[in-house]
This record gives structure tokens, C-alpha cells and sequence, in this order.
């Protein structure tokens, strides 16, 4: 079997960690003993239309069993290009975002396989659409490649990245800048809980765990989530997550002792923060959960979409 992935989630000096689920699972793919190629394009409208044609033209150089689109954009430019079968598997802001959301609506009646990261894709959230019903539509998550997640020594956690070592920290692994992941609630809780608060989105993919592990509990404060993936990384590592029931949440936080999955609010969440700010190295029985939803059971997943689609045993 051979598949062509295509994606425009490419990474930069800002967003050096967008798209490494992507990747994490065509490695995962190929180590199955798919053979997977990937064609990638930066973001941004003016990169659309060139995109477009190079596909189109390989596509008719070659010869691909299956094409699998990741974001709604990316499958736009993959249906447009004339790929089939073609499956598309939308991420989130894809369905959520007031723009690109009604073209990803769109496009979802129009490829052979509709799949997105989570259910919560299938359902309106916080008042934002999701993905209409269409037959046979699957959900296809890129879980995180856990190898690079574990807990470690908090004091070396910190020590390597020049915290306090008694320090009262909360995790908001997000950029601030995007207004839905909501910096504005963490900023808030940890105002109320007496902690400091430090921010992702600049953070390298191979620092991570680091930052993680150096965090008294990481937060997902986000008014939507596709699929919510440093929650499972944090899961991981063993760290308290408090999180807005977004994406895979209910699901990997439910009934797991030291984590909150509920509607923001500040003194409730507060009131869960604090005993592990005050303890020496807050932990919790995550790690287990998170496995569920590793990169491996998940491209295991995929392939399985990909033999009956194409009727390959490989």
C-alpha cells in the first residue's frame, strides 16, 4: 500500500511544535510497514492555489493507493487537486473557526471519508458548529508519540530550565495569542491560587517534557479543544491537568484523582490547584490513560481505515 499525506501543518520559529502529531503518526504509519509520502506546504492563502497545482501534477506522475489529508484547508487543496480516494481528518480550528469552519462544512460532503481528531468535532461547542453527519464519517485521532514523556525529577526540571526550585508553578502550554485557548482564564487562576504562570507556544517539541515535569499541574483552559494533545503528554508524565471539557477530555481526565475536567471557574478550580502547590512533587495515576491514546494505538487506527478503503492487506 501507498499513501500520499498531505498537510500544511509545517512548523516555524513561532509554532516550532504545529504538526509534530501529524508526523509523529506517519512514523508510526511507516513503521508498520506502510509505505507513506508526504507532501507539505506552509500556511497562509497565497500558498493554496501553487499547492494545488504541484499535487495535481504529482498525483499524475504517480501512483498512490490513498490520499490523507490533514486540516480542512489541506483537504480542500488534496480534493481540488483531484485525489482520491481521499480522506480527510480535520484538527479543530478547521471546524471551529468562523471562516474556515463552513468551508471545511463544505468540503466534508464532497471527499470519500470524513474523520476527525474527536467526537467533540461532530457537535456544536461553545456555540461554534461541528462537522455535519456524513455516513460513515470515523474518528481518527494523532495521539502523541509518548516515548519522549515520563515523569522525571521536578527539582531537574526546573533546575534545567532556571526555575525556582520552590516555586508555585501552573503550566499554560498554549500560545497566549490565540485568543480560544483562553490566557485570560489562566492568568486568572493563578492569580487565585497564589502561582506563578508560564506560557508555551515558543516551547521546542524536545523541551516539552521538561516544562511539563517542572509544573505543579498544566491547565487547558480553552474555550474549544480538537483534540487536546498536551493533556495526554502531561497525562504522561504523571502532572495534574485541570482542563474545560473540551475534545478528549472527558474521556482521558474522568475519574482520575487530582485532575478536573469542568466548566472554568476560578475558585473551584483554584481550590483543586492549591493542593498541588503546596505539595513537594504533585503526581497523578495519569500515565496508564494516556497510553490509550499513544501515537502507536492510534496509527493502528488508521490503517485499519486504510485496508478497508483499499482492500490491501499491508
Amino acid at each position: 500500500m501507498r499513501v500520499l499525506v498531505v498537510t500544511n501543518f509545517v512548523p516555524d520559529e513561532s509554532a516550532p511544535q504545529r504538526g509534530r502529531w501529524v508526523r509523529d503518526q506517519v512514523a508510526e504509519i511507516r513503521a508498520r510497514g506502510v509505505e507513506v509520502e508526504e507532501f507539505a506546504f506552509p500556511r497562509g492563502s497565497r500558498n493554496y492555489i501553487p499547492a494545488t497545482r504541484r499535487l495535481r501534477a504529482l498525483l499524475r506522475r504517480e501512483r498512490f493507493d490513498l490520499v490523507h489529508a490533514h486540516y480542512g484547508l489541506a483537504g480542500w487543496v488534496a480534493h481540488l487537486a483531484g485525489a482520491r480516494p481521499l480522506v480527510v481528518t480535520f484538527h479543530g480550528t478547521d471546524v471551529r473557526h468562523p471562516v474556515v469552519g463552513p468551508l471545511s462544512r463544505r468540503l466534508a460532503w464532497r471527499v470519500d471519508l470524513v474523520t476527525a481528531v474527536s467526537r467533540a468535532l461532530f457537535a456544536a461547542e461553545d456555540d461554534r458548529p461541528g462537522l455535519p453527519a456524513v455516513p460513515g464519517a470515523a474518528v481518527l485521532p494523532c495521539g502523541p508519540e509518548l516515548g519522549r514523556f515520563a515523569p522525571t525529577s521536578r527539582a531537574a526540571a526546573r533546575a534545567a530550565l532556571g526555575l525556582d526550585p520552590d516555586g508555585r508553578y501552573l503550566l499554560f502550554p498554549a500560545d497566549p495569542a490565540r485568543p480560544e485557548k483562553r490566557h485570560d482564564r489562566a492568568a486568572a487562576l493563578a492569580a487565585a491560587a497564589g502561582a506563578e504562570l508560564l506560557t508555551g507556544g515558543s516551547i521546542e517539541p524536545e523541551a516539552m517534557a521538561t516544562w511539563i515535569n517542572a509544573a505543579d499541574a498544566v491547565l487547558v483552559t480553552s474555550d474549544y479543544e480538537g483534540f487536546g494533545m498536551v493533556a495526554i503528554e502531561a497525562l504522561a508524565c504523571d502532572v495534574p491537568v485541570l482542563s474545560t471539557p473540551v475534545g478528549v477530555a472527558p474521556y482521558l481526565l474522568g475519574g482520575i484523582a487530582g485532575c478536573i475536567c469542568a466548566p472554568f471557574d476560578p475558585e473551584i478550580w483554584a481550590a483543586v490547584a492549591r493542593p498541588h502547590l503546596d505539595a513537594g512533587d504533585p503526581r497523578v495515576a495519569g500515565a496508564g490513560r494516556a497510553a490509550t491514546l499513544a501515537a502507536g494505538p492510534m496509527a493502528e487506527r488508521v490503517i485499519a481505515v486504510y485496508r478497508h478503503m483499499t482492500a490491501s492487506p499491508v
